[in-house]
């Protein structure tokens, strides 16, 4: 599994979002990114991803219509494993303030996921 960090923006950016939006983030990470992360190939078109304009080497993925998030390759933390750092969550409007400088935490994507967005899944419509 690729490592991963978050930024303490990301974090209290993350809280902001509803129950439902945290979800549908963490089903398309864990559904879509990482396996695409773990072939090593181009992404699925779905996820849009593509590089932010006003920070060179941030990259913006689409987990919803209006649902963003920033991230960027970081310094390899498990030899041959891919690390990504989570910059920013929410709406289009992160893009105006993609990356928000300060040190990343400790903590892993992967805690973020059990911890915060593990909470039961909402009713289909």
């Amino acid at each position: 599994m690729p490592t991963f960090e978050t930024c303490p923006r990301f974090a209290a950016d993350l809280q902001h979002l509803t129950p439902d939006q945290r979800q549908r983030f963490r089903r398309v990470v864990l559904d879509a990114f990482v396996p695409d992360l773990r072939t090593g190939r181009q992404f699925r078109t779905g996820l849009r991803i593509k590089g932010v304009r006003r920070a060179p080497g941030v990259y913006e993925l689409t987990w919803a219509p209006d649902g963003r998030a920033t991230w960027s390759y970081g310094g390899e933390k498990v030899a041959g494993l891919p690390h990504i750092v989570w910059h920013r969550i929410g709406t289009h409007s992160i893009l105006d303030r993609p990356l928000i400088e300060g040190s990343v935490t400790n903590r892993g994507l992967h805690e973020v996921v059990s911890r915060k967005l593990a909470e039961p899944l909402a009713q289909p419509r």
